[in-house]
């Protein structure tokens, strides 16, 4: 039920043109609704007359009460009675973006009106987060905490608020002989099942929630973000254990019960996780009953398994965002780019899917949305709920792979799939650089094997360096050694490779993501520009052209990594990997092109040549200057000639160069000959539905740009062999 617009359809509210002003019609009262605290008192109001059953006519917005000598000012009061006298459920309203410690001061605030006003019941919220108190009719006035405040003729307050299906139950299995209402047998208590929220409202609650646990310093942030995962893994155990329609969910607040009872419950559920997925939860719950109960009352009325892949997953990572680019420097893949890439190819429930850097997960999420999608083709959802389930469950267990350096983000990244229902099993914390043994052996998962996956989607880490120094399996990748100049006559008799002193990372994972690809697997991966541009770059688009055939160049607008921090310019680079044979077969092609290339041109005899006229040259300068200065000793003439020598090197050095600049030109351009033509996608993309803040264009150039290349690779599958 969309409560404003149905509040104006039933004449409780209105609104002037613009939407800038709101008007209670029964009061007559206007009031300002681009206040944010406006609209929680809107749809509290709405709530309590259409939800709650309570007349318009007895509820008092904005009402005055005395505390004292003071005149207070009350959001809301619902009264017992027709002439308002009889003072029943007082509200208290407060903006969404509002701290733990800011809510609690709103409840003592509201307790106190309530206890002057001689209320019964006390309801705080913000709509992110609600409190509900009983208050006692004899003093001490101490406060009871209940799971809701009671609806209208109700004569009795139930033990709980959500449960399985929201069915309503009669009053009379609930007596309580503090509600002043009149009793109706006919009435039903109505329980309230799990609601599916939006991206933002899970956002201001995955925010709200850490900063509670983290109480600014009282916790490490990255400790409580680990306690907020165990308890966000309890909430989706809970709402996925089966129960009947009208039991109640365990992931709440029960009344009469004290915190501890609460926490024991919670960790009943953790235990589950603790024995099915050990590589997640390691460690128990370590939070004190207090603050269990504070995170529940934040999740226990949404639905985190019903609310969408998308709006999930941009929550928790808007969320983790700044914190992990704060606490490691982290920087996340756009979900527009993401979608694009996963769009782009042809993956299926048989493809067996690895990001090689998967940060927490966003790549294998969308690539499980994409074989849900395709479940759907199959199988009804409700109807073939069992064959639907296995098609696409089996796909995220057995086909989902994921490797992330940073083993608390990997823990965060195995949540993010448990929260999507699974495939957290195949996430591992290891650098993702290591060969595929170490892998296996670090991790206990076998399935980490070069050669088996049909795809790896990935943006891996940029501008950081690999030194030999400090990673020894530096030596073990090609692109780890520099390239043997074939224009370098001494090189090339000794055919000896020299390794770098150092590599970055996103030319390492090129090569790693060959290994571990099957052949004619494809690879998708974001790249800094300057691989496809730098001139210093070209031998790593040599070995590209080698490994892989070039699918398609998308070229990401220079903002696309702003938002999140980061200003590289990059591209997404397709690629589908040659069979050895075919690697083997461009290679010799090449190598035979290069010795052509300085046969015809007598490279080496004509570099021998001038090798010994330099060396001539130089020998007469010492003649000539031992002739002039027939006293002077060998370090004097050596010194004589110094600067002649120099410029006969020189001059020698720059003809050699110029020489090797022709023949490289003459070789690329005979390349373009010799090797085998193919077309390549290219496409640029100026806007990807966000700008340089992150705020929303409205056009995604990405979605068209994918939905032709889509076809292109299809056409390839087809009709390239």
């Amino acid at each position: 039920m969309n409560l404003i617009d149905t509040g104006i359809e039933k004449g409780l509210i209105r609104f002037d043109e613009n939407r800038d002003f709101i008007t209670y019609i029964h009061q007559n009262k206007k009031r300002n609704y681009n206040n944010p605290e406006e609209k929680v008192q809107a749809e509290t109001f709405l709530t309590l007359v259409l939800i709650y059953g309570y007349s318009e006519k007895r509820i008092k917005q904005f009402a005055s009460v005395q505390m004292g000598a003071e005149t207070k000012e009350a959001d809301l009061i619902v009264y017992n009675d027709d002439e308002l006298e009889e003072t029943y459920i007082l509200v208290e309203c407060k903006k969404e973006d509002l701290t733990d410690q800011q809510f609690n001061i709103a409840v003592d605030q509201a307790y106190s009106y309530a206890v002057a006003e001689g209320a019964k019941y006390v309801w705080t919220t913000s709509r992110i987060k609600n409190q509900y108190y009983e208050v006692p009719d004899k003093k001490p006035k101490s406060r009871i905490e209940i799971p809701d405040i009671p609806q209208f003729g109700i004569s009795k307050l139930a033990p709980y608020k959500y449960v399985k299906g929201g069915i309503s139950q009669t009053n009379t299995e609930f007596a309580d002989t503090n509600v002043l209402n009149e009793p109706d047998p006919n009435v039903k208590q109505k329980f309230f099942e799990l609601e599916v929220v939006s991206e933002s409202e899970l956002t201001k609650i995955f925010t709200q929630s850490h900063q509670a646990l983290w109480g600014g310093g009282q916790r490490n942030p990255s400790v409580a973000f680990d306690e907020l995962d165990k308890l966000i893994f309890c909430k989706i155990w809970d709402e996925k254990h089966p129960r009947k329609i009208g039991k109640p969910y365990d992931f709440q607040i029960f009344r009469d019960e004290e915190p501890e009872d609460l926490l024991k419950r919670i960790k009943k559920i953790y235990a589950i996780g603790e024995k099915d997925a050990p590589e997640v939860f390691k460690d128990g719950i370590s939070l004190t009953a207090q603050e269990t109960l504070t995170i529940v009352k934040y999740f226990q009325r949404i639905n985190l398994n019903k609310t969408d892949l998308d709006s999930k997953g941009k929550a928790f990572e808007t969320f983790m965002g700044s914190y992990f680019r704060g606490e490691f420097g982290q920087y996340f893949t756009p979900r527009p780019i993401v979608k694009f890439i996963v769009d782009s190819l042809p993956i299926n429930h048989k493809s067996r899917v690895l990001d090689t850097s998967c940060g927490s997960g966003g790549f294998l999420l969308y690539a499980l949305d994409k074989v849900r999608e395709q479940a759907n083709e199959y199988y009804d959802p409700i109807k073939d709920e069992k064959d639907h389930y296995t098609y696409w469950h089996d796909f995220a267990e057995k086909n989902l792979f994921g490797i992330e350096i940073n083993d608390q983000i990997a823990r965060t990244a195995k949540m993010n799939m448990i929260i999507h229902d699974d495939g957290h099993t195949n996430v591992i914390a290891s650098d993702g650089l290591l060969t595929d043994f170490e892998m296996q052996e670090k991790s206990g998962n076998k399935e980490f094997k070069y050669n088996s996956f049909d795809f790896i989607i990935t943006n891996p880490p940029f501008g950081s360096s690999i030194k030999l120094s400090e990673k020894a399996y530096l030596s073990l990748y090609s692109l780890g050694s520099k390239e043997i100049d074939w224009l370098d006559i001494k090189a090339e008799l000794s055919k000896k490779k020299t390794p770098r002193d150092s590599q970055s990372t996103e030319v390492l994972f090129l090569e790693q993501c060959h290994k571990f690809l099957v052949e004619h697997g494809y690879l998708a991966i974001v790249i800094p520009d300057g691989i496809l541009t730098n001139s210093s770059m070209q031998y790593v688009r040599d070995n590209i052209e080698e490994m892989f055939r070039i699918i398609a160049v998308v070229s990401m607008p220079q903002t696309a990594f702003s938002a999140t921090g980061a200003g590289v310019k990059s591209s997404v680079l397709f690629l589908k990997k040659n069979s050895e044979t075919q690697t083997e077969k461009i290679n010799n092609k090449k190598n035979k092109l290069k010795i052509t290339v300085k046969n015809d041109s007598n490279y080496i005899s004509t570099i021998q040549k001038w090798e010994k006229e330099k060396i001539a040259a130089i020998k007469k300068l010492g003649v000539d200057a031992k002739a002039l200065n027939p006293k002077a000793n060998k370090k004097e003439i050596t010194e004589l000639i110094k600067d002649d020598k120099s410029a006969i090197q020189t001059a020698y050095t720059d003809k050699v160069n110029l020489l090797k600049e022709e023949l490289t030109e003459k070789y690329f351009l005979a390349k373009q000959d010799t090797l085998d033509d193919y077309p390549i996608f290219m496409a640029i993309a100026e806007d990807i539905g966000y700008d340089a803040t992150g705020r929303n264009t409205n056009n995604n150039e990405l979605t068209e740009i994918g939905k032709e290349l889509a076809k292109f690779i299809a056409h390839i599958n087809k009709t390239e062999k």
